[in-house]
C-alpha cells in the first residue's frame, strides 16, 4: 500500500459524522434591540394603589411653553398660529377672532447670519417672531462689556414688553444662523384697539407693565424678617391648585401567541413559552421607555417648562451649555440622559477645549461625568436627520429624582395579577380551536416631574460636528 492511499483512507470517526451525538451548546434567543434602559433603572419609582397619582401643588400663575408656532401655507409662506398668540399675557383673555386678525398681520422676511434684527434702544418696533433659525438676545453689561443674555430660536418671540407699551428695546437681536422671521408692527396692534374695546382695556390694563411675568410664579406667602419691637405681623395663608394634575397609569400590551406543539415537544433544553415571553417582556420595556420620554401627554420632554428649556450656542452640546442646564436644575441634579451620539459629540468638544470629562462607574459600567453628574445614555430620544440628509440633531435632559427632592418619578401600579416584574404581567388566555396557546402581556407605567424647576432640556443639540486636531 503506498503513503498516498494511507492518507487519502480514514483512520477514525469524521467530525461531520460524530456531530449528530453531541448535544449543542446554545444560546438563548438574542435580540438587537435590548438597550440598558438606564432611564428605568435610575428613576425613582413610586407604587400606586389606585392607578392615579395626584400632584398637588402650591397655586401658580398658569404660564405656556412660552413659545409662538407657525407653519408653512400652501405658498409655502410661513404663517403665525393664531391661537398661540396667547402665550403674550395682554392676549391671554382676547377671543379668537381678534387674534386671528393679529395673525393675518405678520409679515416675513429672511435675515442673513450676522445680520441686526432689532437693536437696542431703537424706538418701539414690531413683535417679532422667530420662525427658523438661531439668534442671540445681547445687551450691554455693568461694565459695558457685551453680554449674552439668551440663544433664540424656532418660536421664540421679542420683544412683548415694548410691543404692547410703546418702549425702547431694552436689548438686540442679532441672526446667528439664516434665519425667517415674521413681524407684526405695533401699528396693527393699536388699530384694532380702537376698533375694539376689550383690547384697548386689554392695553391700558396692562400699561408700562406690558408682558411680563411676576417673578415669582407661586401664589405669593406673606412673610416678616429682620424686624425689632412689636409690629404686628402679616397674616398669611398657603394657597393649593383647586385642579391639580392627576397622572393615570399609561399601558402597553400586546398577545403572545404559542403553537401547543412547539412548547410541548420542542422545549430541550430552552422553554420555549420563556423564551417568547422574556422577549416580549424586553419589547415592552423598550417601548415603555421611549413613552416615558416622548409621549404627548406625560413624556418628559413635552413636559419641560418654558424657563426650563435651554439652546445651544452653536448647535453642538459644549460644556458652557451643560453648565446652562445645571444652572436650571441646579438642586440636587441626579443625571444627564443624552442620545449616546451627543454623548459623542459632548465628548469631542471637550477634548477640543482640553477638559476631559471625568469617569464614573454605574450599575457596573463606566459613564461620562459633567461637574460630577453622569451622563447616561438613551437611543430613546430621538435623533433627527442622519448622514444621508441633514446633520443630526437631538437633546438632553438634565434631572433631579424622587419625592423626597421634589423630582422626576417613575409611576407603576403596587400589584398586578399575573405579575411576572414589576409593573408588567402576563396572563393566559387559553388554547383557540387551532391549538394555539395566547398570552396577554402588560405593562403599566407613567412618568411626573413633581415641579418645573426638576427637569430641563437642551434643545436643537447637533451630534455632526468635528474638529482638526492636527
Amino acid at each position: 500500500m503506498t503513503t498516498e492511499t494511507t492518507q487519502s483512507s480514514p483512520q477514525s470517526l469524521g467530525s461531520s459524522a460524530a456531530r449528530n451525538l453531541a448535544t449543542t451548546t446554545k444560546t438563548v434567543p438574542q435580540m438587537l434591540g435590548i438597550t440598558p434602559r438606564y432611564l428605568l433603572r435610575a428613576l425613582p419609582w413610586v407604587d400606586l394603589e389606585a392607578g392615579v397619582y395626584r400632584v398637588n401643588r402650591r397655586r401658580g400663575f398658569i404660564l405656556g411653553d412660552g413659545l409662538i408656532s407657525t407653519y408653512a401655507d400652501a405658498t409655502g409662506a410661513s404663517r403665525v398660529i393664531a391661537e398661540d398668540l396667547r402665550e403674550l399675557a395682554v392676549l391671554s383673555q382676547v377671543d379668537s377672532p381678534l387674534l386671528t386678525a393679529l395673525a393675518g398681520g405678520f409679515t416675513e422676511r429672511e435675515v442673513a447670519p450676522g445680520e441686526l434684527i432689532a437693536d437696542a434702544g431703537a424706538p418701539a418696533g414690531p413683535l417679532q417672531v422667530i420662525a427658523f433659525g438661531r439668534a442671540e438676545k445681547r445687551a450691554v453689561g455693568e461694565y459695558g462689556e457685551d453680554a449674552l443674555l439668551a440663544v433664540l430660536g424656532d418660536g421664540d418671540f421679542f420683544d412683548a414688553t415694548a410691543w404692547v407699551a410703546g418702549t425702547a428695546m431694552p436689548y438686540r437681536v442679532t441672526a446667528v444662523s439664516r434665519c425667517t422671521v415674521l413681524s407684526l408692527d405695533r401699528r396693527v396692534l393699536l388699530e384694532l384697539a380702537d376698533r375694539e374695546p376689550a383690547l384697548r382695556a386689554q392695553l391700558e390694563a396692562f400699561g408700562s407693565a406690558g408682558d411680563q411675568q411676576p417673578a415669582d410664579r407661586e401664589h405669593p406667602i406673606d412673610l416678616s424678617s429682620g424686624h425689632s419691637g412689636e409690629p404686628f405681623l402679616p397674616e398669611t395663608f398657603v394657597d393649593y391648585e383647586e385642579s391639580p394634575r392627576e397622572y393615570e397609569l399609561s399601558i402597553a400590551q400586546t398577545v403572545l401567541k404559542v403553537h401547543t406543539r412547539v412548547s410541548d415537544i420542542y422545549n430541550s433544553q430552552i422553554d420555549q413559552v420563556q423564551a417568547q415571553v422574556r422577549l416580549t417582556t424586553e419589547a415592552l420595556r423598550e417601548r415603555q421607555e421611549w413613552e416615558m420620554l416622548n409621549h404627548a401627554e406625560y413624556g418628559l420632554l413635552n413636559n419641560v417648562a418654558a424657563s426650563q428649556r435651554v439652546r445651544t450656542r452653536t448647535g453642538a452640546p459644549t460644556p458652557d451649555d451643560m453648565d446652562e442646564l445645571l444652572a436650571r436644575v441646579w438642586k440636587q441634579p441626579a443625571f444627564f440622559l443624552a442620545h449616546p451620539r451627543a454623548i459623542a459629540a459632548f465628548g469631542r468638544e471637550c477634548t477640543r477645549r482640553g477638559v476631559p470629562p471625568q469617569i464614573v462607574e454605574l450599575f457596573g459600567s463606566p459613564f461620562l461625568t459633567w461637574r460630577g453628574v453622569p451622563l447616561l445614555p438613551s437611543d430613546k430620544l430621538d435623533l433627527k436627520g442622519s448622514a444621508n440628509s441633514a446633520p443630526g440633531t437631538t437633546n438632553i435632559l438634565l434631572m433631579r429624582v424622587g419625592e423626597d427632592q421634589q423630582g422626576v418619578v417613575g409611576l407603576r401600579p403596587a400589584k398586578i395579577p399575573d405579575e411576572v416584574e414589576p409593573g408588567l404581567a402576563v396572563r393566559p388566555m387559553g388554547v383557540d380551536r387551532q391549538a394555539i396557546t395566547s398570552y396577554l402581556v402588560t405593562s403599566y407605567f407613567s412618568a411626573a416631574a413633581l415641579v418645573d424647576d426638576a427637569i430641563a432640556v437642551l434643545q436643537n443639540v447637533e451630534v455632526s460636528n468635528y474638529h482638526d486636531y492636527s
